[in-house]
């Protein structure tokens, strides 16, 4: 199945990398405006560069394309890919409005093209292990669940992610991870309440909690922070009526190695969690995109999955401006 990227940077790279190790794919071609990016990412992958995505899909013609361009963009993209008949996995999240996300569910469905979106969370094994675990009652009913995550400020050729008009903030872009992974566990969402700090200047942060009370009666309390002076982190706390599951990104790790961050331009624009295992959650991801395209199969997450993720996002905005719960759905809070 031939396979091309638009977008390389952080994780236009890694899906790069993860696709060029992958028998069921060949990666036919990455794209960039910026062509130092493009060329870095082609040579991570193998292929070749494009500064043109039109003429990367011309001369290239792949089955499905990879949209790793800032959230912005994606709606425009999703929507020409459909037309000229790609399949598509696109970074999470899928848009920054509902009306965005309906437009691409439909074009997608109106081309007869898949649409995938990357909550990558989903494929991590321990999360993939603590959502079994509670689909199999082994912690009791529903409970109350603490997320955390927390990493650098965005900088170097993550400047975007400072305009909310085309990232839609820590909420939006960071927490969306946590947010799509408690509804996968608990169900439908029916309020949602949340509060915010951030300070611009030299040393900027963004923090956000957010706790939501889902229809089943479980309550999920969820924080995300850019700015954090310490290594990518992860946390999640299961508590439910027989008993608590833990997971961690320090406690999944087997082995820790601490070092200075080299480079020539430093941190790299957002940062990536890091996994032991031979084939990372990227690659396992992208290998079950390819799979459901190929066999025809339902996504453990699909694009319906990923609007509702935004939905909850938007709602957790509007509380933080509000001050006051916002139902999910139309309801009344």
């Amino acid at each position: 199945m031939r396979v091309s990227i638009i977008g390389c940077g952080t994780m236009g790279i890694t899906y790069a990398k993860n696709l060029a190790s992958m028998e069921e794919a060949d990666l036919a071609g990455v794209c960039d405006i910026d062509a130092a990016r493009a060329e870095e990412a082609a040579k991570a992958g193998g292929t070749r560069a494009y500064s043109d995505y039109k003429a990367m899909l011309e001369m290239e013609n792949p089955d499905v394309v990879c949209v790793c361009l800032p959230t912005y963009l994606h709606k425009r993209t999703v929507i020409e890919l459909a037309r000229l008949g790609k399949h598509i996995i696109c970074e999470k999240p899928i848009g920054l409005t509902l009306e965005e996300a309906d437009a691409m569910i439909e074009a997608c469905r109106e081309n007869g093209v898949r649409l995938f979106v990357g909550h990558v969370v989903r494929f991590f094994p321990n999360y993939a292990d603590a959502a079994g675990q509670i689909a199999r009652g082994e912690t009791g009913g529903p409970g109350v669940a603490h997320l955390k995550r927390y990493g650098s400020y965005p900088q170097g050729n993550g400047q975007w992610y400072h305009d909310r008009n085309k990232s839609g903030g820590v909420i939006m872009d960071l927490m969306i991870h946590d947010i799509d992974f408690v509804r996968s566990v608990y169900g439908e969402a029916d309020t949602v309440y949340a509060a915010k700090a951030q300070s611009g200047g030299e040393d900027p942060f963004e923090y956000a909690m957010v706790t939501i009370r889902f229809l089943n009666g479980a309550i999920a309390n969820l924080t995300a922070y850019w700015g954090y002076p310490g290594p990518f982190t992860t946390e999640a706390e299961f508590a439910g009526s027989q008993g608590v599951l833990r997971l961690g990104s320090e406690s999944s790790r087997s082995l820790i190695v601490t070092s200075k961050e080299k480079g020539p331009e430093g941190k790299a624009a957002v940062q990536v969690p890091q996994s032991p295992m031979r084939h990372d959650p990227y690659y396992r991801e992208l290998k079950h995109f390819l799979d459901c395209i190929r066999d025809g199969s339902e996504p453990l997450v699909t694009a319906e999955d990923a609007r509702a993720a935004l939905e909850i996002a938007l709602a957790a905005e509007r509380s933080c401006q509000t001050g006051q719960p916002v139902a999910i759905g139309g309801k009344r809070a």
